[in-house]
């Protein structure tokens, strides 16, 4: 191939090589480089971690981005989590996928957190040629929950509600996420009397992702978090630069005011239900004014 075709190509490849929670790009040691995009961009891939969520929300930005007449196409490779997600659109392997906030930064090491303001986290995290476009208001981390029972006995909206309601159990599905709080760093932020009692689904405080059926199937009171004691975990569309054009990004925002985390528990627990990603996602977003 001509020299005046690869070096642009290179040196970009060179840029997403240093994500550095690839051991490689391309399966190509340390130093090496490999082409990262293709010099004529052809339609956007999009990509999924596997999950009810990932899968629906891929759906939706196929859906917006089909409808703004951008050429999409998804991806064969089904990535078993949200890094492989991020490691394959950073070797350019596909063109977009769901991603989360805090997900993103962990696969990180070195990114350093701005307090307040993660847009500019991400933007100064990731690498040249990869953009994090803006979140939706839906988010997939780590929330804490009661039964309704529980809230009305004891009081409890919020987290600094649990400090006035003597030992409680806290325990649940997701008590083995990296960003599950701990007894001891809710008592720091809290001042709660939490004892821990491992993942037991019975425990009084339940650790859940904000998307679990459960908390709508149950009724669960979701408490809220005043002093930010768990970290975000918002949805955005991770995208290569080639493929964030104007169309592509005024396409994707439509979606970021208007899904809601109880929204997006929905959709996933529909798709988790055995219902198409593609045929749900067209169902909300038409239902919601937001497809032509």
């Amino acid at each position: 191939m001509p020299d005046s075709r690869v070096r642009p190509r290179a040196a970009l490849a060179a840029a997403l090589c240093s994500l550095l929670l690839l051991t490689g790009c391309g399966g190509a040691s340390k130093g090496n480089t490999a082409t990262a995009y293709a010099d004529e961009v052809g339609p956007t891939v999009i990509g999924t971690d596997g999950s009810p969520e990932s899968r629906v929300v891929a759906a939706l930005y196929g859906e917006l981005l089909a409808d703004a007449g951008v050429k999409v196409r998804t991806a064969s490779t089904r990535y078993s989590s949200p890094a492989d997600t991020t490691r394959a659109v950073a070797e350019g392997r596909i063109g977009l996928a769901p991603a989360y906030e805090t997900s993103t930064l962990r696969a990180l090491p070195e990114a350093q957190t701005l307090p307040g303001n993660m847009a500019a986290t991400l933007s100064m995290a990731l690498p040249p040629g990869i953009d994090a476009l803006p979140p939706a208001q839906a988010q997939n981390g780590v929330v804490l929950a009661v039964t309704p029972a529980t809230a009305r006995t004891h009081g409890l909206r919020t987290l600094a509600d649990l400090a006035k309601a003597g030992r409680l159990t806290l325990g649940g599905p997701a008590s083995g996420d990296p960003d599950a709080p701990s007894a001891a760093s809710l008592r720091k932020v809290y001042g709660t009397q939490l004892t821990e009692s491992g993942t037991s689904a019975t425990a009084d405080v339940l650790v859940l992702h904000g998307t679990d059926p459960v908390i709508t199937r149950d009724g669960l009171v979701v408490l809220t978090d005043p002093k930010n004691a768990l970290p975000p975990e918002h949805v955005f569309p991770l995208i290569g630069a080639p493929y964030a054009g104007l169309a592509a990004s005024k396409a994707l925002a439509r979606l970021n005011s208007r899904l809601t985390t109880a929204q997006l528990a929905a959709l996933a627990a529909s798709v988790d239900g055995g219902a198409s990603p593609s045929g749900t996602a067209r169902t909300w977003l038409r239902s919601n004014g937001l497809l032509g």
